[in-house]
This record gives C-alpha cells, structure tokens and sequence, in this order.
C-alpha cells in the first residue's frame, strides 16, 4: 500500500476516534490521546505552518497519523468496530460543521502563544 493511501486511510479514522470518544468502553488512556489527535487534528494552526517548504507538510504525513494510530491501537477492537459503523456519514464534508467545535481548540493556541510570548518577555 502507497505511503498517500495509509495516511488517507487513517484520516478517515478522525471521526471514528470522535465517536470512540464518547464511547463508555473506550479506556481513559485512549479517551486522553482521542482528545490530543482530535484537538490537533481539527486545530485551524499547524505545529509547523504549511507555507515552510517541505517541512510544513510533515504534520500531516507524519505527526498526524502517528497520533492517529497510537490512539486507534488504545481503543478496544469490538469498540473500534462499533465506532466505524456508526461514522459512516457523519461528516460528508471532511469534518464537523459545528464552529464552536473549534473554540476550546482556538483557545487552547492563543493561551499556549501568549504563555511562550510571556516566558520569552520575562527572560529578555
């Protein structure tokens, strides 16, 4: 299987971990990484901005699916089989259409930005 056809695999796997998430039998550890790949999956900002060349595609070749499959690995197979029942068509476009899904993510990054922007100012 080609290296594009994994990584495009394991994207459909982000509404299934959003399903799994909310899924009484989903360990607390998976529920933990389930939130990180979600958060940084669905996150408007990049750990590294897509204008660098080369490297500003490594988070969604590497970074991202690396977090996806570590959190499917945690997730129990009979649950995971579930999970991808269910998100059959639950999100046609690609991802949720709800914007305030986005809010708890935006505000993580803008309290991260100014805790570093603070810590630099403070060793200056």
């Amino acid at each position: 299987m080609k290296l594009k056809d994994r990584v495009t695999r394991l994207m459909q796997e982000i509404p299934v971990i959003y399903l799994a998430l909310r899924h009484p039998r989903t360990p607390a550890s998976a529920k933990l990484l389930a939130v990180l790949t979600l958060a940084y999956a669905l996150s408007p900002i990049d750990l590294i901005p897509d204008f660098i060349p080369i490297l500003g595609y490594l988070d969604e070749l590497i970074i991202l699916p690396i977090l996806i499959a570590w959190t499917v690995r945690g997730i129990p197979q009979d649950v995971l089989e579930e999970c991808r029942r269910e998100a059959v068509g639950l999100w046609p476009g690609g991802g949720p259409k709800l914007w305030y899904l986005a809010v708890p993510i935006v505000l993580f990054w803008i309290v991260l930005i100014g805790l570093l922007l603070r810590a630099w100012l403070a060793n200056r």
